[in-house]
């Protein structure tokens, strides 16, 4: 159980998390989904770090120090003024 794309695996966690909080699963089924929903997670994770390495990769300078600088969202449709 490969997710290749972050947010069919992120859609399937918060799917797993619905169906454990609503508690009225079988014993053997909810460890059986919460089993996967660790392997997600940890999946997850594992491309969100990777994102990160890449984003720090793209923020260097010439001389290979990391230059920060402040993360700017683009301000739309129901974002904070």
């Amino acid at each position: 159980m490969e997710f290749k794309d972050f947010e069919k695996g992120l859609s399937r966690l918060e799917h797993i998390v619905g169906e454990l909080e609503k508690g009225d699963l079988a014993l053997e089924k909810a460890l059986q989904l919460f089993e996967e929903g660790i392997k997600i997670s940890k999946l997850c994770s594992s491309k969100l770090e990777e994102a990160e390495r890449k984003v720090e990769i793209l923020l260097r300078n010439e001389e290979g120090q990391l230059v920060q600088s402040p993360f700017e969202a683009s301000k739309g449709k129901g974002a904070e003024e």
